[in-house]
């Protein structure tokens, strides 16, 4: 069993069966934590953004293997991490591209479903950054390394953050092939972004 845990301003839709934060003013993080150190959770668990369309009809079976390879997965991501990095596919604070070598997975964008996908590099993967989009986890890893989202960064770096955290407590980080269509391009460089960023870098130093 795996249990997926969003959060969204739209009302309740009685067809979904899923665990979302409905009618959300939340930071994620704490929607997030809140399921982390719940005893009725799955020990599976599936952060996702709402915009996402869920492409893969054997998404079950595959986050299963992925999170009995990794403690934490994710669809894209890095397998480095570079100083002032500022998100997963970025290598430096000027949104400059990192180099095709170091990215990893692939996801679909796009406001329908089975989007056009951009293919960054091979998966699985070792990695160090996942892209917040999809994050998936095994919850006793987490628990028993004390690994959870920090609740600072309500809407971004949050996903950097995070997998620091794990990477920092020893935790296994990497990509897994599952097909995702995303919606939405994120917000890099909004204010609310720049500030978020300042406190990640108060929080690391780098």
């Amino acid at each position: 069993m795996i249990e997926i845990v969003s959060a969204t301003r739209l009302t309740q839709d009685p067809r979904i069966r899923a665990r979302l934060a409905f009618r959300n003013r939340k930071g994620l993080p704490e929607v997030y934590n809140a399921r982390i150190m719940a005893a009725d959770s799955a020990d599976a668990l599936v952060f996702m953004h709402d915009d996402v369309w869920i492409d893969d009809p054997s998404l079950v079976d595959q986050v299963l293997a992925g999170l009995a390879r990794y403690d934490v997965i994710g669809v894209v991501g890095n397998t480095r991490r570079l100083p002032f990095q500022p998100a997963w596919a970025f290598s430096d604070p000027l949104f400059n591209w990192d180099a095709d070598t170091h990215l990893s997975g692939a996801i679909g964008h796009g406001q329908q479903t089975r989007g056009e996908v951009t293919t960054f590099g091979q998966a699985p993967a070792d990695c160090e950054l996942l892209d917040g989009v999809f994050i998936a986890a095994r919850k006793q890893a987490l628990k028993a390394q004390g690994v959870a989202f920090d609740q600072r960064f309500q809407f971004h770096l949050y996903d950097v953050d995070f997998c620091r955290s794990a990477r920092q407590k020893g935790l296994s980080v990497g990509t897994w092939p599952i097909s995702l269509t995303h919606q939405s391009e994120g917000a890099f460089g909004s204010p609310s972004w720049n500030e978020q960023y300042r406190t990640y870098l108060e929080k690391w130093g780098d």
